[in-house]
């Protein structure tokens, strides 16, 4: 069977979403405050249509209104729109990480919250990683993702939570429960929830100033070995962790 053509898109479509994402990067360039006057003036668009646009991305989060009502700014969605760029770690910090790696027979592996996901930027050459897009989505089947989703609880989960494995933790009061635990102690742990064999120890990265999550280090190994107490080595991942803290904050 031959394949359906894709629908048609009415002709007015075209032209309001490419109105609608000059509004948006008007906004960006114009920078917080800008009126929709300015914006209607600037890209020449009849003033109902300009209202009519910035509702529809205020709505919809991509836009927000400012406290004064008489501009607007960027809203939390359009931070989704670019990639976090993410400086790679200062020789000192990789030097961090290379000494706990030679203390360890486990994977070590370091890992940015800039732009509030997460991604690798020290990833232990010796045990390959998960693919790093699959941490970045599904933040709640790593070690690492809990420690994020543990600072910000009620953040949405655009992927979901997703089952991986039987051990993958997709129930939504199951994960809360386990993400107080993981602000308790600082510690988040996964066993089997991404690959069954696998998991994976982590603890925070935090700056000394305001106490901010930074980053976050993790062990990998035999899942049966990470739901082992541990104590040792996860005073050994706390101590480098706080190694690191004056030189990724």
């Amino acid at each position: 069977m031959s394949p359906q053509p894709p629908p048609s898109v009415p002709g007015r479509q075209p032209r309001a979403v490419r109105n609608a994402l000059a509004v948006l990067a008007e906004v960006v360039a114009a920078g917080p405050g800008v009126t929709a006057k300015e914006i209607s003036t600037a890209l020449r668009l009849p003033r109902a249509t300009t209202y009519r646009l910035l509702n529809l991305l205020v709505a919809e989060e991509y836009l927000v209104r400012l406290p004064d009502l008489r501009g607007f700014a960027l809203g939390a969605r359009a931070g989704r729109l670019a990639v976090p760029i993410v400086p790679p770690p200062s020789t000192a910090a990789r030097a961090v990480v290379a000494h706990l790696r030679g203390r360890v027979r486990w994977g070590v592996h370091l890992a940015s919250y800039a732009g509030g996901q997460v991604t690798l930027v020290d990833r232990d050459p010796d045990h390959p990683s998960s693919q790093p897009h699959l941490l970045a989505r599904h933040p709640h089947v790593s070690a690492l993702g809990k420690l994020l989703l543990a600072e910000t609880p009620d953040r949405p989960l655009e992927g979901g939570l997703r089952r991986f494995t039987e051990h993958t933790v997709s129930d939504p009061a199951r994960l809360a429960a386990q993400l107080r635990e993981v602000a308790d102690s600082g510690l988040a742990r996964q066993c089997g929830e991404l690959h069954t064999e696998r998991g994976c120890l982590a603890v925070g990265v935090r700056s000394p100033t305001d106490g901010s999550l930074v980053a976050g280090l993790a062990l990998s190994g035999p899942a049966h070995r990470v739901a082992e107490p541990n104590t040792e080595l996860v005073d050994l991942l706390r101590t480098h962790a706080d190694r690191l803290a004056p030189l990724l904050a």
